[in-house]
């Protein structure tokens, strides 16, 4: 049985809607999802790569394309959302703690807590005092991961895997591997699942 990883970082709406469908491929497949944390910043100097917002800044309809494709995935997919009004956040903390709880293997519930804190309930989660609090509420060991997240090994695991995401051809979030194929972005999860299902 062939596996997926998720190329993932919690400042990319479309990653939030990615990781709530991805449940539903593994049932169907029953394949399995490896959540790979990747900084987006860093991808994005790494290839020379800028967010839409940015990229298309000076074409308004196209700008307007892409907030219209949201929401209708978001309306087929009946996907709860919020868009977080402090967006663009800067995520380095969040995903150092991610990296830090995917090396100590309690990365799944940390994924849940922190993409709803994100995209449903939306916090300003580049404070790090909001950042502790949130994922406290949410059950989740904020202090020790805090901690964590400024450890050495920790910031160059994060920083390996961002570096090995752009030479696999990686240049944003959310992106798929299955086996040594790549597909980008939400609406390829129909591919990444059919090549499930064929492997």
């Amino acid at each position: 049985m062939a596996n997926a990883e998720f190329l993932f970082d919690f400042a990319s709406p479309n990653a939030y809607l990615a990781h709530k469908l991805i449940p539903q491929v593994e049932a169907r497949t029953g394949a399995t999802f490896q959540y790979t944390p990747v900084l987006l910043g860093g991808l994005f100097k790494l290839t020379g790569n800028q967010a839409p917002m940015f990229a298309f800044s000076g074409i308004p309809n196209k700008l307007a394309y892409e907030r219209l494709e949201m929401q209708r995935f978001i309306e087929r997919h009946n996907v709860p959302f919020t868009m977080n009004p402090h967006f663009p956040v800067n995520t380095l903390l969040l995903m150092r703690m991610a990296t830090a709880a995917a090396m100590d293997g309690a990365l799944a519930p940390f994924v849940d807590a922190a993409f709803r804190l994100m995209w449903e309930t939306p916090r300003k989660m580049d404070d790090p005092e909001t950042v502790v609090a949130s994922l406290q509420e949410a059950g989740i060991d904020a202090g020790a991961l805090l901690q964590r997240a400024q450890d050495g090994d920790v910031k160059a695991k994060l920083l390996a895997a961002t570096e090995d995401a752009a030479a696999r051809g990686a240049f944003g979030i959310p992106t798929f591997f299955v086996g040594g194929n790549i597909s980008f972005g939400k609406d390829r999860l129909r591919d990444v699942e059919e090549a499930l299902a064929s492997a």
